[in-house]
């Protein structure tokens, strides 16, 4: 099997996991906040985190090299994992999962006053397609919006702003800095909340907690492993087959069937960002390609960014 086959293979298998995270952040969710579960998450990360960290050969400070970029990237990440795991917890998973598909389309306009991207006609009208996408699962006017819809809309736009901000600074920061700050942020953050919202946990619910973050690194090192292996070109569209995990597991475990609306405006959504991938692969049409290059899932600073490791990795290689 040549190498592009593999690679999408391993990005498969890592968004299949990545799923099984989210079911996890699901079932927690319907007992505890995502205060509770986000800190736990993030202190049972920090060993494995650690591990990865420890090849870091690179003789420098941890001060950041680009301070206020760094402050917001670190506060857009910490929203986005704070809306994720509340969005996952009150929303069908294919709904959360359709709305976070927009995030390409925010790079998209972000890149331009960020990176100076130039983004033509056809792609500024993939992303308006995209965009009534959104509109097409949200169905304002038609159904009631909750915070729930909020939340997924916050992470796709946290999410998104804080992998622009890495294509901005990425060449200049440590790897460990782009993996530290964030993680450090959410612990520091939920511990702050987290006597407000404490519940007592089970060893049942605190193993679940463990799995976590067992989960989230398996899902990071074959993504590394994908992006080490295939081109991003055909790893980076492999992240819309979480759609069909998040049907399977919402029909099997939550009684979840995504209706017509959401079924429509997710494919809507994944057919612009695909077609925004292919225009950034054209000769002459994306200078920086900040959607290839986001290489994952929206960041939520409870466990590794899959593109600083890879960097960091390479680097010490």
């Amino acid at each position: 099997m040549s190498s592009n086959p593999r690679g999408a293979i391993y990005a498969l298998i890592a968004f299949a996991v990545f799923a099984s995270h989210d079911v996890v952040v699901k079932f927690l969710g319907g007992v505890y906040s995502p205060v509770q579960t986000i800190f736990f998450s993030v202190l049972l990360s920090f060993p494995l985190v650690t591990l990865m960290l420890m090849r870091d050969e690179t003789s420098d400070t941890l001060r950041p090299r680009h301070p206020w970029w760094t402050v917001t990237r670190t506060i857009a990440t910490v929203i986005t994992g704070f809306s994720a795991y509340y969005a996952f917890s009150v929303l069908p998973l294919a709904q959360v999962y359709a709305i976070l598909f927009a995030a390409p389309l925010i790079i998209t306009i972000l890149s331009i006053p960020i990176l100076g991207e130039t983004v033509r006609l056809r792609r500024w009208m993939a992303v308006i397609v995209g965009l009534i996408g959104v509109l097409i699962v949200l169905r304002p006017g038609t159904t009631q919006l909750d915070w729930g819809h909020l939340a997924a809309l916050a992470a796709a736009v946290g999410g998104a702003l804080a992998s622009i901000i890495v294509r901005k600074i990425g060449q200049d920061e440590r790897n460990v800095v782009l993996i530290i700050y964030p993680m450090v942020a959410n612990f520091v953050v939920m511990a702050m909340l987290l006597p407000v919202v404490y519940l007592p946990m089970p060893i049942l619910d605190f193993g679940a907690l463990a799995l976590l973050a067992v989960l989230a690194h398996v899902a990071t090192r074959f993504m590394i492993l994908a992006y080490k292996t295939g081109e991003a070109a055909t790893v980076a569209p492999m992240q819309y087959s979480q759609i069909l995990w998040a049907a399977f597991y919402g029909f099997f475990f939550f009684d979840e069937t995504p209706d017509l609306a959401t079924a429509v405006g997710a494919a809507v959504i994944i057919l612009s960002g695909l077609y925004i991938l292919f225009r950034e692969h054209q000769a002459g049409q994306s200078e920086n390609r900040p959607v290839t290059r986001t290489k994952s899932r929206a960041e939520t600073g409870t466990h590794p960014r899959v593109s600083s490791v890879l960097e960091a990795e390479a680097k010490n290689d």
